[in-house]
């Protein structure tokens, strides 16, 4: 068995300092040569076991309509190999903490691993995009905002975590869409409730050719109203997301059908609970991470292969239901996929004086999406605590590459809670042009209801 790896541990050295980041207008003949167009490694890897990018999927499987639930593009894919309770440490080295920890807690846990795929790619304006955000994109207030970047990945040439994780927050979405974002927490027996979601996103970074002169500070607006069950149908949260949090910071408010009135909503942020999430996750463990970074202390710890969630078409598929999915302690093993990747691996550590619920995570970015696809989380004993994974797939209509189930399990008390379970709802929406009007406080009582 191979050491466990960091394949490029040179870039600790150089990844605390911030001033070292910025444009690389020298590298960028390397888009599309060497590297990918989202600033990737090329190449496969050199036991054959991670493939060579080839443009990812540029077009959707035979079969595919527009609206339906994404078919497997792989249907005949097979497992190479199945990881369980018994065996898992024969794999550690491609295993996080946190992965580790299912295993030893959960006997019914197993991961069951595929041929490698490298399924990322988004549209060529996002790639141009990308392009030129790598002459001339830069990070302002000690990497809490970025500055001359729009539409694309603002850092193809990453130096430090703060470009990665910025890379993380700006991958491409689309301009707008709806989505059932609906949330389950089961207690440790297996019995749940569903909490359905409807979601809008208006991301005006996204659209093609703006520039950040006319995105101004507002990087999206996010809404979501609680469709069941009945007693929290009907509340509202809208979220203006802003480019620097520092600058101005993250603007929520929410309405209550009751009271019919909106509100302030400045605790909507960091570890601040998560929607009816019975506690299991907290605001920036939305989308794995987001928000602000100012609490924390970011570093790079390198590169290495590692097994992740990848192409869960299985877990997407319009013919499960939740009965298919939720399992006490863990989603249903038998419809999840897991392949070998390269992932940047990245610690945020709490600033001394910060006050968060975690002292510590461990974030693993999948190389070609910078798509957050682990966490670990750590208490304030310095104890794995949580662990979160992103089952990912390509959205191939659009395409873009991006989470279809985020899982976070607490490895304490032995409970979880999986978000964006739309399986039996319409399937996410991506371009769809939506009115910036109709995402202002005034608005928001307009469209509530009692």
């Amino acid at each position: 068995m191979k050491l466990n790896k960091i394949l490029v541990p040179a870039l600790a050295a150089l990844i605390p300092a911030i001033g070292l980041a910025g444009p690389k207008p020298d590298q960028i003949e390397r888009l599309g040569a060497d590297l990918t167009p989202m600033g990737s490694e090329r190449a496969g890897n050199a036991d054959g076991t991670i493939p060579a990018w080839d443009g990812g999927i540029t077009e959707p499987p035979a079969g595919y309509s527009v609206g339906d639930h994404h078919q497997n593009p792989f249907p005949e894919d097979r497992p190479l190999y199945t990881i369980t309770a018994e065996n898992y440490m024969d794999y550690a080295e491609q295993l996080s903490p946190g992965q580790q920890a299912m295993f030893a807690r959960y006997p019914t846990y197993i991961m069951k691993v595929y041929p490698s795929r490298r399924t990322t790619s988004f549209p060529q304006y996002v790639y141009d995009a990308t392009m030129e955000n790598g002459k001339v994109a830069t990070l302002t207030a000690d990497g809490e905002g970025v500055t001359n970047a729009s539409v694309g990945f603002p850092f193809p040439f990453p130096e430090n975590a703060y470009e990665l994780m910025w890379n993380h927050k700006l991958k491409f979405k689309g301009v707008g869409g709806v989505r059932y974002n609906n949330q389950v927490a089961p207690t440790t027996g297996g019995s749940y409730t569903v909490v359905k979601l409807r979601e809008e996103l208006l991301g005006l970074y996204y659209r093609e050719g703006i520039t950040q002169e006319e995105i101004g500070n507002i990087l999206l607006y996010f809404y979501q109203v609680v469709e069941a069950p009945a007693r929290l149908a009907g509340n509202v949260l809208l979220v203006h997301e802003t480019l620097d949090q520092i600058k101005t910071p993250r603007q929520a408010w929410i309405y209550n059908p009751g009271q019919r009135r909106v509100r302030r909503a400045p605790n909507v942020a960091y570890d601040n609970p998560g929607t009816a999430s019975d506690g299991l996750r907290t605001n920036d463990m939305t989308d794995m991470f987001n928000g602000a970074m100012d609490r924390f202390d970011w570093t790079v710890v390198g590169k290495r292969e590692m097994l992740v969630p990848y192409n869960s078409y299985d877990a997407h598929s319009g013919d499960l239901d939740y009965d298919d999915l939720v399992r006490p302690g863990h989603l249903n093993p038998d419809v999840m996929r897991y392949e070998l990747h390269r992932v940047w691996v990245i610690d945020a550590n709490l600033k001394d004086g910060m006050r968060h619920i975690n002292k510590r995570r461990t974030y693993y970015l999948d190389e070609d999406s910078y798509q957050i696809m682990l966490v670990d989380h750590y208490d304030n004993r310095d104890q794995l605590w949580r662990f979160s994974e992103a089952h990912s797939i390509n959205y191939y209509d659009v395409p873009l590459f991006w989470s279809t189930i985020e899982s976070h399990h607490d490895l304490q008390s032995g409970r979880y809670v999986a978000v964006g379970l739309d399986n039996q709802d319409a399937v996410n929406t991506f371009n769809i042009e939506m009115n910036a009007a109709e995402y202002t406080p005034a608005s928001l009582r307009k469209r509530g209801r009692r």
